[in-house]
């Protein structure tokens, strides 16, 4: 039993801050977010899955931050509240620059499969291979995903400086 309680500490150690940012970059709320991490641990402590390697838990934890981020907003936006007037996430690099949160607010107005590989490719650092391991997919996807994302994302731009 302590082998497990230890594993989910190096867990939340290692992939806990990644999580949040992963969570808040679709959610604009650092406390939704952190809510969100949190029952996503709260799952991997009820359902004590069985992973194959570090790799398999990391995805799994991805994945399931993913979908438990977009219950979130669904469930927001039933309630008809806008999450542009929940506070902004406090980042060091998008607090300092204005620009840097106009372009974070651009990658939340992506559809999730858009602005989730874009947050991992360019946020997270992670390469089209490992966050087509991450989510599941084929890493054709991923760069589907990757270059549709940035063609949406070049649109949004331009008609918002016209």
């Amino acid at each position: 039993m302590a082998g497990f309680d230890g594993r989910i500490e190096e867990l939340v150690r290692e992939y806990g801050r990644m999580l949040v940012r992963l969570a808040a970059s679709r959610l604009s709320s650092v406390a939704d977010a952190e809510d969100v991490v949190q029952d996503v641990f709260c799952a991997l402590v009820s359902k004590r899955p069985e992973f194959s390697d570090a790799e398999h838990a990391k995805a799994w934890l991805v994945r399931a931050t993913i979908n438990r981020a977009a219950d979130v907003r669904r469930r927001a936006a039933r309630r008809n509240v806008p999450l542009d007037e929940a506070a902004p996430v406090p980042d060091a690099a998008a607090a300092s620059a204005q620009s840097d949160l106009e372009m974070l607010a651009c990658v939340r107005s992506l559809p999730d499969k858009y602005a989730t590989v874009l947050h991992l490719h360019y946020y997270e650092g992670y390469s089209l291979r490992e966050i087509a391991v991450l989510l599941g997919v084929p890493a054709a996807t991923v760069g589907t995903r990757l270059a549709r994302g940035r063609a949406r994302l070049r649109a949004i731009l331009k008609e918002e400086s016209l």
